[in-house]
């Protein structure tokens, strides 16, 4: 098992992609963003970048936070890598508008390991 402070790394790593996705998407509405191939790019690389730190997060943190699905990260990482004909950006949107505030939350230096 990997010591607490790489999950600490990682928790930073992903909450910097989590800001830069935010970056990316800033107030727009979801027509601008399936509009905008750039901003997709962005954002699909950063959550390819994150749920593969996700992935390396170690079991005890990942317990220690049911409320993040871990199982669909691992979806979304094997999407964005091997299936990418397959994204749903209106998926990727629901996850933009709902699911990316749960992760800030679970990975937040701050907040408990």
């Amino acid at each position: 098992m990997r010591p607490d402070k790489d999950d600490r790394l990682y928790r930073i790593h992903i909450g910097e992609r989590i800001a830069r996705i935010e970056s990316s998407v800033g107030q727009i509405d979801q027509d601008t963003f399936l509009l905008s191939p750039l901003i997709q790019d962005a954002v699909l690389k950063n959550l390819q970048v994150l749920a593969e730190s996700f992935q390396r997060l170690s079991e005890s943190f990942k317990r220690a936070h049911p409320q993040v699905e871990w199982h669909k990260i691992a979806g979304l990482w094997n999407i964005l890598v091997h299936d990418y004909l397959g994204i749903d950006l209106d998926i990727v949107w629901n996850i933009l508008a709902e699911e990316l505030l749960v992760l800030k939350a679970a990975v937040d230096p701050g907040s408990r390991p």
